[in-house]
This record gives structure tokens, sequence and C-alpha cells, in this order.
């Protein structure tokens, strides 16, 4: 009866401990501190809350304030009820995943199945007032408005007074209306400000009105401002543009472009959903169908190769430094590591300077003047930048392969010796098995990395030499990855960020695609637990 009396005093106690507001917990000065860090922790992160709420509310986006919403309210509950220390670690860990990696994986999926790019980056109203306002052009009898440059923050407006007397006040994204002084808040620049500012004095375009098409003020010495009408007539009921010195009339095509008959097109246009168009333009069009296909070759080869050269060399030099009586071992060790201790940005940028053909150090001192093109020729490129990443490389699977070899149980290598096999065959039948139940999934991953490893190829390469039989900036040692970045930023037909999301959404099926592939073939994970 005394053990059970016990047990519950422990249970009531236990219970106490765990909770900050039990009525029988006394919290230390440490507890208080804790408990005081948290709160005002929590408050921070429901304020700043709070405004992101009422922005998205502004804004109209229901579904990001909805979901900002929910995952508040989950990490409120989560750190004020007690006995949910698990979800306490786990929270921030799942917040940042969702956002740095769910989150950029839904939204490129989405940019992938869209025009998103140069032409098409925003949403049809402001495409609708950047044609008005890239087409615009002084009245000629416009009347001259005096002019006051005002300043809050980043943001620039003219303070106008009317050939009336009147005073009104606009930016670029508001239009003029009336006032009786400079707006609360608003500096007026002097001239020396205005000359520092000029770019964006330049950019001012404050709309007369409410309806675009009346024109817009614009001063070119923040003094005095003029009146510039678009020759591009916005009809919002039609939804159409008309020239006004030509008559052409343009209508929304549904591809989010302003299209006339004669197939012109009025820039820019607007992001819409143009469904799988992104995918079959990659493998339809002749400009990037055929570079496609041997820039996803090369990238298998690389990663492969590059995977293959860094684990051979990296194994070779630790069964060789793993000898037993091998003096200076430590010393041999720190040397072979440098390589992979150092920048890969830095080593890439080095070995293109040793690697150029008139003035390299390869050329001009190791082959004695010679005029080898190592990054000039398709095929010298490919294998110079495999032996860079080897270079790059082959510390981290040094490491790797002599922890595992210096893991490996004795007895079993003893028991081959004791059978008769020699070196070669206790290493082929013994020692390189055990040495894949632990390197395996390494090199799986290894294999994902070499497959975007996007900064050996851009700095030592850049992608070239470039392909002949292309308009767009891809190269021989182009891997799928810079191929990517130079569609979605890169020089030639300038930004598609639509293409480069479906080419993204390519590399991360393959490399899925294949990791589930190897780990089921090499069942290395089931050996490991």
């Amino acid at each position: 009866m005394t053990d059970v009396k016990q047990d519950a005093a422990t249970r009531s106690g236990s219970a106490a401990s765990g909770d900050p507001f039990h009525p029988k917990k006394r919290l230390t000065s440490g507890g208080l501190v804790a408990l005081i860090f948290k709160v005002v922790l929590l408050g921070i992160i429901d304020a700043v809350t709070i405004f992101a709420v009422y922005i998205l509310i502004g804004t109209g986006d229901w579904i990001a304030c909805a979901i900002l919403i929910l995952v508040v309210l989950g990490v409120n509950y989560i750190y004020l009820r007690p006995g949910l220390l698990p979800g306490k670690y786990l929270a921030p860990g799942l917040t940042f995943l969702a956002v740095f990696q769910v989150f950029v994986i839904i939204y490129t999926g989405f940019i992938a199945f869209t025009n998103a790019g140069d032409a098409h980056n925003s949403t049809k109203q402001d495409a609708i007032e950047q044609i008005i306002r890239t087409s615009q052009d002084r009245v000629p009898d416009s009347p001259e408005y005096t002019v006051q440059v005002l300043k809050q923050g980043d943001q620039f407006g003219l303070l106008v007074a009317e050939p009336g007397g009147e005073l009104s006040f606009g930016t670029n994204e508001q239009p003029l209306e009336d006032v009786n002084g400079a707006p609360g808040g608003w500096n007026e620049l002097n001239l020396n400000q205005i000359i520092r500012f000029q770019d964006e004095v330049l950019a001012l375009n404050v709309q007369v009105s409410d309806d675009i098409n009346d024109g817009t003020l614009r001063t070119s010495d923040g003094q005095k401002a003029y009146v510039y009408v678009s020759s591009l007539e916005y009809d919002e009921a039609a939804d159409t543009f008309t020239n006004t010195d030509t008559g052409a009339v343009y209508v929304d095509d549904g591809e989010g472009n302003f299209r006339a008959d004669d197939g012109t097109t009025l820039t820019p246009g607007w992001r819409v959903v143009i469904g799988w168009d992104n995918f079959a333009y990659a493998f339809t069009n002749d400009q990037i169908r055929d570079p496609l296909l041997r820039v996803t070759i090369w990238t298998f080869v690389f990663a492969i190769g590059s995977t293959f050269l860094c684990f051979a060399l990296g194994l070779f030099l630790a069964i060789v430094l793993n000898h037993p009586t091998l003096r200076g071992k430590k010393y041999y060790r720190i040397l072979i590591i440098l390589p992979y201790a150092f920048p890969a940005y830095l080593t890439g940028l080095v070995w293109a300077g040793m690697l150029n053909q008139q003035f390299g150090f390869i050329n001009e001192v190791l082959l004695g003047g010679a005029d080898i093109p190592w990054l000039a020729d398709p095929w010298l490129a490919r294998i110079s930048v495999l032996l860079v990443n080897m270079w790059l490389g082959y510390g981290y699977m040094f490491l790797v392969c002599t922890g595992a070899l210096q893991s490996l149980p004795e007895d079993i290598v003893e028991a081959g010796k004791m059978d008769g096999a020699g070196a070669w065959r206790i290493f082929r039948s013994v020692k390189l098995p055990l040495l894949f139940v632990a390197v395996a999934p390494l090199l799986i991953a290894t294999f994902a990395y070499n497959f975007n490893n996007f900064g050996v190829i851009y700095m030592l390469t850049k992608g070239s030499p470039r392909f002949t039989d292309t308009t767009l900036d891809i190269g021989a040692t182009d891997i799928m990855i810079t191929m990517v970045y130079k569609v979605a930023f890169g020089s030639g037909g300038g930004r598609d960020l639509g293409l480069a999301s479906a080419l993204s959404i390519l590399i991360f099926i393959i490399v899925t695609v294949v990791a589930i592939v190897s780990f089921r073939q090499t069942k290395a994970l089931e050996d490991l637990n």
C-alpha cells in the first residue's frame, strides 16, 4: 500500500515538473528566464505574423494568408502547451524544410507550367500599365506644370502646382490627387539630391487621373513637368489596345500577349498557365532538343566518371596510407586532403588559368611551351573537367575510405589469409564488398552531387566550347544544371524562367529515379540497418 502511494506521489511530482504553470511547480531563476524568453519570442513572431497577414489581405492573397495563420497557430500551440517536447525540437526543422525545400519544389513546378520570363514576368494589369508608359510621347501643346520632387524612404513622388493654382500629389503607383501641401513624412529634394537621384526622378511617371489613357506627368529637371500620352489606347470594356497612329488593334491572345492580326505583339506580356508547352518545347524545338540530348548524355558521363575517378583514387591512396609500416602517415594525409579543403570556386579559377592554351602553367612550364587547347577543344575540355573534378573530390573519398578500412574486422582478413588468399583476392572478395556496405550510400549521394555540380563547370569552362548548331549559349562541357542556369538567367534569347523550371523538374526526376534504383540494387540501406 505504501508503494502505491509513493508511485502516485512520484507521478504527481513528474507531472508537476513537466508543467511550468502547474501550481506545485516552483520556477527557478533559470526556468523563469527561459519562460520569459519563450513568451517574448512567440510575441515577436505573432506580431510579425499580424503585420504579414495585413499585407497579404491587402494584396488579396488569401491562400498564403490562411497557411501563415495555421502555421503560426500551430507553433504557438506546440510551444505553449506542456508535454510536447518532441514537437518543440521538430517544429523549427520542419518549418525550414517546408520553406526552403517543399515550397521551392512546389513553386518551381508551378513556374514550369507557365510562360514566365523576361517578356512575361508580372500580372496583366502591370503589363497594361507598362505598355502604355513605354509608348508615351510628350503632348505638343502640353501646359507646363511646376513640380517639386518629394521622397519618403525608397519612394519618390511629385507635388504638382497646376496652372490654376491647385496642388496635387502623386507617385508611380498613385495617380494625382488634390492636396493642401506636401503629405506628411515626405521630404522635398534639393538640387544636389535631384542630381544624385537622377535616374529615379527621370523614372517618375505619375498618372494625371485614374484613367491611364489620359496620360502621365514626367519631369526631366525636377522643376517642370509636362503631359505624356501613349499612342496605344486601352479599351477596358473590350480588353484591347488600339494604335491611334496606325489603327492596328491588339487583342488578348490567351497566351499572355496582346496580339494584332499580323502576328505582332506588344511587350511586355504577362504570366499565364500554358500547361505542358515548356516540356513539349524542350523536346520538339531543334534549337534546344539536340543540345539538350547531348548535354544530358554528358551529364551522366560526367557524374558517373567523376564519382568513379574520385572513389578509385581515394580508395587507392587510403589503402597505401593505411599500411601499418608506413611512417609519417599524418603528414601525407594532410597533403592529400588539402585540395578538398580549398574552396571549389577558387580552385576552378586557378585550374582555368593553369590550363590556358597561350600562357597556362601546364603548357608553358610543364610541357615546354606546348600549344594544347585544353579548354578549347570539346573532348579535351571534357577530360580536363573530369580531371579537375577528380582533384577536388578525391580527398573526400580518401577520408571516407580510410575510415571504412580502419573499421573492417581483422578476423575476416586473417581468415582469408589462412585460406590461402592473396592480397588481391582478399581485397576483391573481402575488403571491397565490406567497403561497399558503408560507402555505397555515399557514392549515390556523390553521384547526385556531381549531377548538379554547377561550380566546377561554371568556374572552369562556363560550358565552353560552344555548340555551333544552336543559337543558345550551350557548350560541350555544359551539364544540365548549367544549361538551366543559362536558360533562366543567361545570354542569348533572354531569360525563360518557365522553360528553366521545366528542365529543373526533369533533373529532379532523373536524380530521384537513379537514387531509388541504386539503393534498391545495392540494398545498402538494409545492410546498414
